[in-house]
């Protein structure tokens, strides 16, 4: 016998055996973790009976013993909502399908909720929890909220007709509540609930589900500390304000791998609206949203309306937005207050975009001008990059107030086909670099009551006979530089307003221009093309 050869073979293999020993160990501490068959408490699943009691008690079993898995096999169960408690698991497995109820009656006694952004006390979200902690919804299964009821409802109320008895039993826990600025938001005293609401909540995990149908906004964490959104799909198409992501007032929420469209926006990031916002004072802050695809929609992922906590800190890279509304929208208005600040938007392929492929607007509302108060929103320190875009109506509109303009915006590697380009009002310190957009009407980049306006190596392929390709009106501070239109370009910069003026070109090959600039007898200051 080798004893050498025998002795290395041993040690060898010794790495394999602790390997082997160490999956066998985690394996059979995986297998150890308690679950709750939901069929074990009484739940039927061929939908035949109500299984709301038979889960409630899964839940609490497991909860009695510090935590669980509450387990849904294969099969169709009908329920009402389902209330989560610390370290609790919902596991619903592949061809499982969860079936909430129409019947509002099965949605009460009220809860503690957030609607658009106003604290209440309203009817109970289909998934609901307070103040718990390490909770998750997972599987390959289905959850299907049967919203049409509900839709229904509020978008068949007419003024005057006979109030329900859900509209009166929320008045009467509702008395003292800080209403926003306009109390007919609150939709005549009748609020769906949200699918998936946890508030003050921390580790919420919700992953690989489908979701379709919600009655109201989908995943709806409220107040929440570090939650998980991953590789879900939802499918609420063609139904009244069902959103479909709405971490609001969350700080480190990460979403990604999902596949949206919806009725309304697919991803939004809020903070609370108007007074009750502010007095929350609870921003939205840390988010990072990546590798999701958005399909209908009113917007692909939007900040707003209901931002008046503040929104900061916030990334949203690798994305497809393909047939939504608008593409990154921002929106506020007067009244609203707050912050939106430390945004950044990095490779996004969007198409079919039958709005604007880019918004940050801060007259959603229409208003008049005010002074500034807590009232008066700032949108600031926003920067969005590598964005390809194609089949879009409007490159890009920037809107910002009056007595507070938009701040600090940068566009970097742009390329957009659009039916029109940039518009900018009401904003300072703007910068484009690389930004090439293609027209089938109006000026590549508009301007209006801008002051620092920075154009670098802008460019559109398809110049149109008498449009400019850069138009400013009442802009100041203006740099352009590095550009090199193309042949058939017929103007290159014209400029009008009494407060245009520093209009600087410089280091711009302008060879294929027939007419370099165009100036209005507005305009002070002779600008010159160098």
């Amino acid at each position: 016998m080798n004893f050498k050869k025998t002795y290395n073979k041993v040690m060898l293999n010794i790495p394999r055996l602790i390997l082997g020993l160490t999956f066998l160990a985690f394996t059979a501490a995986v297998s150890a973790q308690p679950y709750y068959n939901v069929l074990k408490y009484g739940a039927k699943n061929d939908s035949t009976a109500l299984a709301t009691g038979s889960i409630r008690k899964a839940i609490e079993a497991a909860a009695k013993a510090g935590g669980g898995t509450v387990y849904f096999p294969a099969g169709k169960y009908l329920t009402g909502p389902i209330h989560l408690k610390s370290n609790i698991t919902i596991l619903i497995d592949a061809g499982a399908e969860l079936h909430f109820s129409d019947n509002f009656d099965h949605y009460l006694p009220m809860v503690k909720s957030r609607y658009e952004g106003v604290d209440v006390t309203s009817f109970s979200p289909l998934f609901y929890a307070y103040k718990a902690e390490n909770i998750t919804i997972k599987g390959r299964g289905l959850i299907d909220g049967h919203g049409k009821k509900w839709w229904d409802f509020v978008e068949g109320y007419k003024e005057g007709q006979p109030r329900s008895k859900w509209q009166y039993m929320f008045d009467s826990l509702n008395k003292d509540i800080l209403l926003p600025d306009e109390p007919r938001q609150m939709k005549r005293g009748f609020l769906r609930p949200p699918f998936i609401q946890p508030m003050f909540c921390k580790n919420v995990l919700i992953e690989g589900i489908t979701i379709r149908n919600s009655p109201f906004w989908t995943v709806n964490p409220e107040f929440c500390e570090n939650v998980t959104v991953t590789g879900v799909t939802i499918n609420n198409p063609h139904s009244p304000n069902t959103d479909g992501i709405n971490p609001e007032s969350c700080k480190y929420v990460h979403i990604s791998n999902c596949h949206i469209s919806v009725g309304d926006d697919c991803i939004t990031i809020k903070s609370g609206k108007d007074k009750p916002g502010r007095a929350m004072a609870m921003p939205a802050e840390n988010y990072t949203i990546t590798n999701c695809t958005m399909l209908s929609g009113h917007g692909g992922v939007v900040i707003g309306s209901e931002m008046s906590g503040d929104v900061k800190k916030i990334t949203i890279s690798s994305c497809v937005f393909d047939g939504t509304d608008r593409g990154i929208r921002i929106k506020t208005a007067r009244g609203r207050g707050g912050v939106v600040e430390e945004i950044r938007v990095d490779n996004i392929i969007m198409k079919n975009i039958q709005e604007q492929a880019i918004v940050l607007d801060m007259q959603y509302a229409k208003t008049a001008v005010e002074p500034v108060t807590e009232r008066t929103p700032a949108f600031r320190n926003i920067h969005l990059s590598n964005i390809t875009a194609s089949g879009v109506k409007q490159a890009c509109y920037i809107n910002g107030l009056e007595e507070m303009p938009v701040d600090n915006i940068s566009f970097n590697d742009i390329n957009m086909e659009a039916e029109s380009g940039f518009v900018i009002k009401n904003a300072t310190n703007i910068e484009l670099h690389n930004v090439h957009v293609n027209t089938k009407r109006g000026s590549m980049l508009q301007s209006e009551n801008v002051k620092t306006l920075v154009a670098d190596g802008i460019k559109s392929f398809t110049p149109l006979p008498g449009v400019p390709l850069v138009e400013l009106t009442n802009t100041e501070d203006a740099f352009l530089y590095n550009s090199f239109p193309v042949k058939g370009t017929d103007v290159f910069l014209k400029v009008s307003g009494p407060s245009s003026r520093s209009i600087v070109l410089k280091g711009n090959n302008l060879k294929n221009v027939k007419t370099p600039v165009v100036q209005d007898p507005s305009v002070k200051e002779k600008i010159s093309a160098e």
